[in-house]
C-alpha cells in the first residue's frame, strides 16, 4: 500500500503541476491583454524581433510546443511567412528555459522552497478571485493560485521520490542512459511526446534531480530528446495544414534535431574524456542551465542558416500545391477566411487574428459594391454574374467567422476582448448584410439589363454621387475596425449624415422628373430601390464603427 500512495502522490502531483501551469498561462495572458497582440506586428519586422517575440510569447504561456503550434496556425493562416516563422521558432525554445528556471527555485535558498511560500501564495490567490471586482485583481489571483499549485505539484513528486532515492534501479537506469546517448536522447523524446510538454517533462527530470537520483551524462542526453519531442505537437498540428504550414512545423523539428545532433556528439566526447562529471550527479539548476545555454547556443549557431532550413524543409515537404492555395494567391480578396483553431491556443493572438479576417471581409464587401456598381453603370452581364459569385463567397465567409468567433468566446480573454469578439461577430453580421444590399442592387441591375433599360443622364450623375459616398463610407468603416482611430469612426458618421441628405433630394428630384414625364415609371422604380439599398449600406457601416466606437469607451 505505501508503494501505490506514493505512486498517487506522484500521479497527482505531476496533475497540479501541469494545471498550475495552465492557470498560471491562463492568468499572464489576461494580464498581457492587448499587448499581447501587438507582439503579432512585431513578427512581421524582421527575424531578432521574431526571437524576441516567440521568446516572450513562450515564457507567458509556458509553453513551446504552444507557440509552435500558434505559429504553424499562423503561416497555414496566412498571417507570417516560412522566414519569420523560423526566428519565432527559434525562440520559443528558449523562452521554455523559463519553467525549468521556476522548478529550479526550490535549490536557491530554503526560503524559495515550494512548502514554504507556495500555501501562501494560493491563499493570497483565492482571497483576491473571491473578494476582488476589479478584472485585473482576478487575473493576477490567477497568476499566484496557479504559481502555488504548481510548486505544490512539485513537492508532492519529489516527496514521492524521496524513499526511492537510493533505490539501485535509479542509479542503474540513470547510469545506462547516460553511457548510450541514443538511449537517453529517445527517452526524453518519447516521455515528451506522451505528456505533450517539454516544460513537464523536463519539470519532472528536475525533480528527480533534485532528490539525487540523476548524473550529468543522463541528463544532458535526457533533456536533448526532450527538446525533439516537443516538435511532435506541432507535427501532429500540421497534419490537416497547407504545405507551407507543414513546413514551419518541419522547420521546427529540423532546428531541434540539429541542435541535439551536434550537442549531443560534442557533450558525449566531453564526458569520454570526463568520466568523473559525467557520472556526478546534477541538481535542478543544474538542468536549467544547461537547458538555457543549449537553446541559446543552438539559436545562434543555426541564426545565419534560417534560409537554408526553409529551403532544407521545401525539400522536405513536396506536397504539391493545391487549387485552394493558387486560387488565394491570384486573388486573396476572393478567398474565405485563413482560420485556423490552433491560433484558440492563445486567445490574444486569436482575436488579433479574427480582426484581420473581419477586415478582409469588409474589404470583400468593397469589392462586392464597386462590382453592382459597375454593373448599374456599364449595363455589363459579366458585372453581375461576379457580383452573384461574390455573394455566395460572403455567406460562405460570414458562417465559418462566426463558428470561429463562437468557438473563440469560449476561451479565455479578458472583459475587452470578450466585448471585442462580440462586437467582431456584429460587424460580420453588418457586412453581410451589406452584401445582401449588393445582391438585391445585382438582381435590380441584371433586371434592367434584360428589358434593356438605363438612367437619365441626370440620374445616373445622383447615382455616381451616392454610391461614391457609400464606397468612402464603408473604406471609413473598416479602416475604423482595423486602426480603432475615432477620427475614421467620426468620418463615417459624417458622410452617413450626407448620405441620408442626399437620397432625400435625389427622391425629391426623381418625383420632379416623373412629374415632367422626363423619366418612366419602370425606371424609377428601379432607381428607388437602388437608393434605398445604398442608404441601408451606410447604416451598416455606422453600426460597425459603433461598435469600434463602444470598445474604445472600455
Amino acid at each position: 500500500m505505501e508503494h501505490i500512495e506514493m505512486l498517487f502522490r506522484f500521479a497527482g502531483g505531476l496533475g497540479m503541476f501541469l494545471y498550475g501551469m495552465n492557470v498560471m498561462a491562463d492568468g499572464l495572458q489576461k494580464s498581457a491583454g492587448d499587448r499581447m497582440k501587438h507582439l503579432l506586428e512585431f513578427l512581421t519586422r524582421n527575424r531578432v524581433m521574431g526571437i524576441l517575440v516567440g521568446a516572450g510569447v513562450t515564457a507567458i504561456i509556458q509553453s513551446s510546443s504552444a507557440t509552435t503550434v500558434m505559429v504553424v496556425g499562423f503561416v497555414n493562416a496566412g498571417l507570417m511567412t516560412l522566414v519569420q516563422a523560423v526566428g519565432v521558432i527559434m525562440g520559443a525554445n528558449i523562452g521554455t528555459t523559463i519553467t525549468a528556471w521556476l522548478v529550479s527555485m526550490s535549490e536557491w535558498g530554503a526560503v524559495l522552497k515550494p512548502e514554504f511560500f507556495a500555501p501562501l501564495l494560493i491563499g493570497i490567490g483565492a482571497f483576491m478571485l473571491l473578494f476582488a471586482k476589479k478584472e485585473k485583481a482576478k487575473d493576477v489571483s490567477e497568476i499566484l493560485i496557479g504559481f502555488g499549485v504548481l510548486f505544490v505539484g512539485l513537492s508532492f513528486m519529489s516527496d514521492s521520490i524521496t524513499p526511492y532515492r537510493d533505490a539501485p534501479i535509479f542509479s542503474e537506469a540513470f547510469r545506462i542512459l547516460g553511457s548510450n546517448p541514443i538511449l537517453g536522447i529517445l527517452t526524453g523524446l518519447v516521455v515528451t511526446a506522451v505528456i505533450q510538454s517539454s516544460s513537464a517533462s523536463v519539470g519532472i527530470l528536475q525533480t528527480l534531480a533534485a532528490n539525487g537520483v540523476v548524473n550529468w551524462s543522463s541528463a544532458v542526453f535526457i533533456t536533448l530528446g526532450q527538446n525533439v519531442g516537443t516538435c511532435v505537437t506541432a507535427l501532429l498540428s500540421s497534419l490537416g495544414a497547407n504545405r507551407t504550414a507543414k513546413r514551419a512545423a518541419v522547420i521546427h523539428l529540423l532546428f531541434n534535431v540539429i541542435g541535439a545532433v551536434v550537442f549531443g556528439i560534442g557533450m558525449f566526447v566531453i564526458f569520454s574524456f570526463n568520466r568523473v562529471w559525467a557520472g556526478a550527479q546534477v541538481n535542478s539548476v543544474g538542468i536549467s542551465i544547461f537547458h538555457t545555454v543549449f537553446n541559446i547556443l543552438n539559436t545562434v549557431i543555426l541564426y545565419p542558416f534560417a534560409n537554408t532550413l526553409v529551403k532544407l524543409s521545401g525539400v522536405l515537404v513536396k506536397e504539391p500545391v493545391t487549387q485552394e492555395e493558387e486560387e488565394m494567391g491570384e486573388d486573396a480578396a476572393c478567398g474565405l477566411p485563413h482560420l485556423d483553431s490552433r491560433l484558440l491556443e492563445t486567445p490574444s493572438f486569436a482575436v488579433e487574428g479574427a480582426v484581420k479576417e473581419v477586415v478582409r471581409m469588409g474589404e470583400l464587401a468593397l469589392l462586392h459594391m464597386q462590382t453592382v456598381f459597375d454593373a448599374v453603370r456599364t449595363g455589363n452581364r459579366k458585372w453581375v454574374d461576379k457580383a452573384f459569385q461574390i455573394e455566395q463567397t460572403m455567406n460562405k465567409y460570414e458562417k465559418q467567422m462566426v463558428e470561429y468567433l463562437a468557438q473563440l468566446s469560449k476561451g479565455s480573454l479578458t472583459e475587452r476582448q470578450r466585448l471585442t469578439v462580440g462586437n467582431l461577430v456584429y460587424t460580420v453580421s453588418d457586412l453581410e448584410r451589406i452584401g445582401d444590399h449588393c445582391d438585391n442592387i445585382a438582381e435590380l441591375a441584371q433586371s434592367m439589363i434584360q428589358d434593356d433599360l438605363s438612367f437619365s443622364q441626370e440620374a445616373m450623375k445622383g447615382f455616381e454621387e451616392i454610391t461614391e459616398l457609400a464606397m468612402d463610407s464603408v473604406k471609413a468603416a473598416v479602416l475604423a475596425r482595423e486602426t480603432e482611430r475615432m477620427a475614421y469612426v467620426q468620418q463615417v458618421i459624417q458622410i452617413e449624415d450626407e448620405i441620408d441628405d442626399l437620397e432625400e433630394d435625389l427622391r425629391t428630384e426623381h418625383i420632379d422628373r416623373l412629374a415632367r414625364n422626363e423619366c418612366s415609371a419602370a425606371k424609377g422604380v428601379f432607381f428607388l430601390d437602388m437608393l434605398s439599398n445604398i442608404e441601408r449600406i451606410a447604416d451598416h457601416a455606422n453600426n460597425i464603427v459603433g461598435y469600434v466606437a463602444d470598445e474604445g469607451e472600455e
